[in-house]
């Protein structure tokens, strides 16, 4: 992979306390990544369904278990769609979103 990068993939997971409340608790992950921006065709199909797509990551499959939110640069992208590539990896296709970057992001 040629523009290797490190990226934080945060998946969310619901434990019980001990008092009986569901509390969601963020679990981040680590992993290297090929960082791509997402193609013409794709920046504007997505902007026709009402994303705003920026980045391709593309990772070992292995490495992906299904977590929505991708951290690179600093700032929280929100996965929108993913493609199994022919070999063993995964391109997660985020965007930019207000309610997936927080305040200050």
């Amino acid at each position: 992979m040629d523009r290797s990068s490190i990226i934080t993939l945060i998946g969310y997971s619901k434990e019980q306390d001990e008092n009986g409340v569901w509390r969601t608790t963020p679990k981040e992950r680590q992993v290297y990544c090929q960082v791509d921006s997402v193609t013409r065709s794709e920046f504007f199909e997505g902007g026709r369904n009402g994303l705003n797509p920026e980045y391709r990551f593309t990772l070992f499959a292995y490495d992906y278990h299904g977590e929505d939110t991708v951290k690179y640069a600093g700032r929280a992208y929100g996965v929108y769609r993913t493609y199994h590539g022919r070999d063993d990896t995964i391109e997660l296709y985020a965007e930019r979103k207000g309610g997936t970057n927080g305040a200050g992001n």
